[in-house]
């Protein structure tokens, strides 16, 4: 038997539907950078095309690093021509160079931008094969999880004036779950199971010194960084290369220390 009321109820939720979708289309699911102007990146101004889509006024490096502030020093390296051919669907830039784009998809709308459907250890093994990782003192686990390393501001108790970077560092290491982690004393002092060097983190740079015992800011190397102005694991360590948490410079005969250290 026809029923007007089932009728009714499955004209409702039609019409529901299409204002759903009409609002997600008009106000959701933006592609990123849509609300840019094209010149703000391509030479070609606002006719772009896919042909000269990849003419850029500067490199991708330096455009992306205009919204996501040091991002080059925290990911996965780019700007290079890689030795081996990449998996179709990882486009390289005209120079045959790998950019932010080989693994994002600079206009796309999905979570992070990612390419394909690989996400974590998979997608590096897209180009990357076990033996690449299994060399890394950690087998190459800290790299697999992501290939950026991000502040993640829920790790910790900001309070105690730790670098979100850092906190997310002692997430792994850590002396309760790797032999060779540190463990932070409540002045802010690192000190490393391994018998490295203990060193502060959290505080200001320079620190405040009567003998003025510290390099002032503007002599130091970019690659020691101070996220917000202080001292971090990031500052004396490179999370990002082959040999996970190599020193941004080599130490011999203290000459990293002596970079901020004016004995």
């Amino acid at each position: 038997m026809f029923s007007y009321r089932a009728l009714f109820a499955w004209f409702a939720s039609a019409i529901l539907l299409c204002a759903v979708t009409w609002i997600y289309a008009g106000f959701g699911g933006k592609a990123h950078l849509s609300d840019q102007v094209c010149s703000n990146c391509h030479l070609s101004g606002k006719d772009v095309d896919p042909a000269q889509a990849s003419r850029l006024i500067a490199s991708q490096e330096m455009l992306c690093g205009v919204c996501h502030k040091n991002v080059k020093r925290m990911s996965h390296p780019t700007g290079f021509a890689p030795k081996g051919k990449l998996p179709a669907g990882f486009p390289l830039d005209w120079k045959n160079d790998m950019t932010c784009s080989t693994c994002h998809d600079i206009h796309g709308t999905k979570p992070g931008l990612i390419r394909g459907e690989r996400r974590g250890k998979d997608l590096c093994l897209a180009c990357h094969d076990t033996a690449f990782f299994n060399s890394m003192k950690d087998a190459g686990v800290s790299l697999q999880q992501s290939g950026h390393v991000i502040p993640n501001m829920a790790q910790g108790n900001m309070n105690t004036g730790i670098d979100a970077l850092s906190l997310q560092c002692m997430g792994c290491h850590n002396s309760q779950t790797d032999a060779g982690g540190i463990r932070v004393g409540r002045t802010g002092i690192v000190r490393h199971s391994s018998g490295g060097a203990n060193h502060p983190i959290g505080i200001p740079y320079p620190v405040i010194s009567r003998n003025r015992e510290f390099r002032p800011k503007s002599m130091l190397p970019k690659a020691i960084w101070l996220p917000d102005g202080k001292l971090s694991c990031v500052s004396c360590h490179q999370p990002y290369k082959k040999e996970h948490g190599q020193l941004v410079m080599p130490n011999d005969r203290s000459s990293l220390c002596m970079q901020c250290h004016d004995l």
